[in-house]
């Protein structure tokens, strides 16, 4: 186990908590919406923002995996209103973030010392470009603003990664971001027959917990 202890101790049951319910909700994505759907896509966060809590994590780092979780509950709702509202627990979610990773990296000096991060911050400055170009054409003028928002947000927090020397964060910034790429295709690109709707659903929850995943066991252990 990862923590002291075997597998009853606080910390890592709540970790095999928290995977439990990643996996339980990985086996109900295709099915209809309801309460107990919402309940464990949020929990399965939430025990993670826990476990921070628990092994005495920074504090930043429980406040934006609660925003997560807050968002998880919101973005497994139907509806724009719901939809708005889980972007905008994720887009304080990732501010929190931001500090967290300005406060624990060592700035640009690891840009001039490792040239293959500024090669990754340049990549994501195209994806995150390129993503907003597709969706500004294809999203209702109302969510525009909000999601334009959004993408600097998280293409400021993937390059605010980059300035740490823990390789678990960085690679969690990573898939947060094709998390998120994966997750606005489905949504407002593919047409609603898309064949490709069902492999995405799935591979936007692994990568979204998987980054997750790495950003605290990055910090806990790291």
């Amino acid at each position: 186990m990862p923590f002291p202890g075997g597998i009853d101790a606080n910390a890592n049951a709540t970790l095999l908590f928290s995977l439990a319910a990643a996996v339980i909700y990985a086996f109900t994505i295709d099915m209809p919406q309801m309460l107990a759907r919402s309940a464990v896509k949020t929990l399965a966060e939430a025990m993670l923002a826990v476990l921070a809590s628990l092994q005495g994590g920074p504090w930043l780092l429980i406040a934006a995996l609660a925003l997560s979780a807050i968002g998880d509950a919101l973005l497994s709702r139907d509806g724009e209103k719901a939809f708005v509202g889980g972007l905008g627990g994720f887009l304080a979610a990732h501010g929190l973030y931001i500090a967290l990773f300005v406060r624990a990296g060592d700035g640009g000096g690891l840009f001039l010392a490792e040239p293959w991060r500024a090669a990754i911050a340049g990549a994501m400055a195209v994806f995150a470009l390129a993503m907003a170009f597709a969706l500004w054409r294809r999203v209702s003028p109302a969510l525009r603003l909000p999601i334009s928002v959004y993408i600097a947000t998280i293409l400021a927090m993937g390059i605010s990664a980059l300035t740490l020397s823990n390789l678990w964060v960085v690679g969690g910034a990573v898939l947060f971001m094709a998390s998120d790429g994966l997750l606005a295709s489905e949504k407002f690109l593919l047409t609603a027959i898309s064949p490709h709707r069902v492999w995405m659903r799935y591979a936007v929850w692994m990568l979204y917990y998987g980054a997750q995943m790495g950003i605290t066991m990055g910090f806990l252990l790291g």
